[in-house]
């Protein structure tokens, strides 16, 4: 069944850009920056700092400039597993399966200056250090080594019962005691020489992971996972990919050696592009990257979205804008609801907006087409990876909802603080600089048929908003709201 999903990787100075389009539009954007090391999925031999139960957390050391924020819940969490079928006829629900950590006391089980093995499941952010949790798993690209558990979970989104079946008994046979193995969605349709290979290289991973678990003392960094390009190639280059494009050569050798290895059959989908055109400029990304880091969202009723981002929350505004109904207000307003809930989801998902999130739909009178509203905004996000908890409208006709923040919103990987407003604006990051300066090298000698170009570079960035006046630093940074 053709899904219209092509995958797109463009790597620059400033770093490497990963776009995911569904239909030519762009719906998800992953950017992995030169200078930034990510954290989410490595880690850590840490040290208990602090454990504070009116808090119902710790605070752990792990070498970073912050202490990490280990929940409670995040102990001994069957969230963490509800994504995963326990029996062939997913009968079992992963909330009531029994674990060994259900009986935890933190008064018992926690103490200052006592080591603790935790994983990051969520990147700093804004001054606080990166969400941890003691529940370690190793990804490899068909399969979870989970320690410390002893069960075997297959994906719930692997409905044929019989593949299930067929999965558990190749798996269960190469399983080791008092580990635990999740099936993922990709090992459907997988022989087992595949399956048992990826399992002895995760399982390579967790032996040098417990090494050095054995010799580092804490705080140390004792596995780090991918890196976000390879991230999403194992975790979003799913069968129902039709193209995946690179323009960077040894990418794209990396990657054919991983598809070779884990899908051999999917590897005529992947392509090199070199030519002197950007990739991303070829294929509508780029202008389609700009209007997603402005606040006002245009859709083709001529209805727009305001999105705006606060310290405690995302506020989304829908507005009728140019949108000229033919029939009564409330059908036209149903109309451009229904519309802005597709869009909101899709933003939401591109723009990786974390957190609480508000969004004020045109005010409906009727309580069924309230419900059709939501409807189509829960449906929309099924799509997102991200965990996701939507509530019905409120009394004040507000939707209320949260989603799973992991790293850095897009908004805050490309821009910077504006150092003249205090952060009231955002300009964009070096990083985004260089990238757009690059492109439009390109550019500009395909257009003026040059050869080449020599170009002189002046060492003042860090200096370049010193000798502007008020004026000037409006003029830089107005177009995002200075």
């Amino acid at each position: 069944m053709k899904t219209d999903k092509e995958m797109f990787i463009n790597v620059s100075a400033g770093g490497t850009r990963i776009a995911l389009t569904e239909s030519k539009r762009l719906v998800e954007l992953h950017i992995e920056r030169a200078d930034y090391d990510r954290m989410v999925g490595n880690i850590y031999k840490g040290e208990i700092q602090n454990v504070i139960p009116g808090m119902q957390a710790a605070f752990i050391d792990i070498g970073y400039e912050s202490n990490a924020f280990l929940p409670f819940s995040e102990i001994s969490s069957p969230e963490n597993r509800k994504n995963i079928s326990f029996d062939d006829d997913d009968t079992t629900s992963s909330k009531t399966r029994n674990s060994s950590k259900q009986n935890f006391n933190p008064d018992k089980d926690l103490s200052k200056g006592d080591e603790i093995l935790v994983q990051v499941i969520k990147e700093p952010f804004s001054g606080k250090g990166p969400r941890v949790t003691t529940e370690v798993s190793i990804p490899g690209s068909l399969m979870v080594l989970v320690p410390n558990e002893n069960y075997i979970g297959i994906s719930r989104k692997i409905l044929d019962k019989y593949e299930k079946r067929r999965l558990r008994r190749i798996v269960k046979d190469f399983k080791p005691e008092n580990f635990g193995l999740i099936v993922r969605t990709i090992a459907q349709g997988k022989d087992t020489p595949i399956l048992e290979a990826d399992f002895h290289r995760i399982w390579d991973k967790w032996q040098e992971l417990d090494q050095k678990i054995k010799k580092k003392k804490a705080p140390a960094l004792v596995y780090r996972d991918f890196a976000t390009s390879d991230q999403v190639i194992r975790d979003l280059f799913t069968p129902q990919i039709e193209h995946l494009v690179v323009d960077d050569k040894s990418l794209y050798k990396r990657i054919s050696s991983y598809i070779k290895e884990v899908s051999p059959d999917q590897i005529k989908k992947l392509e090199i592009v070199r030519g002197k055109t950007p990739i991303f400029n070829q294929n509508n990304i780029e202008e389609q990257i700009d209007k997603s880091l402005k606040r006002k969202v245009w859709m083709k009723s001529g209805a727009h979205l305001v999105i705006e981002h606060t310290e405690a929350m995302v506020v989304i505004d829908v507005n009728s804008g140019r949108y000229i109904g033919k029939k009564d207000h409330e059908s036209n307003s149903l109309k451009i609801n229904l519309e802005s809930a597709r869009e909101v989801a899709r933003q939401l998902r591109l723009r990786d907006i974390g957190g609480l999130i508000v969004i004020d739909f045109i005010d409906l009178q009727l309580v069924e087409n309230r419900k059709k509203v939501y409807n189509e905004l829960r449906s929309k996000l099924l799509k997102d990876k991200a965990k996701v908890s939507l509530a019905e409208f409120s009394d004040f006709g507000l939707l209320e909802m949260t989603r799973q923040r992991i790293g850095l919103s897009l908004l805050h990987t490309v821009s910077v603080e504006c150092p003249t407003c205090n952060g009231l604006g955002r300009i964009e990051s070096f990083e985004t600089t260089l990238t757009r300066l690059e492109n439009w090298i390109k550019r500009f000698r395909i257009k003026a048929r040059i050869a080449g170009l020599k170009l002189h570079s002046i060492p003042i960035w860090q200096n370049i908003y010193m000798p502007l006046n008020q004026k000037q630093y409006q003029d830089l940074c107005g177009i995002t709201g200075c």
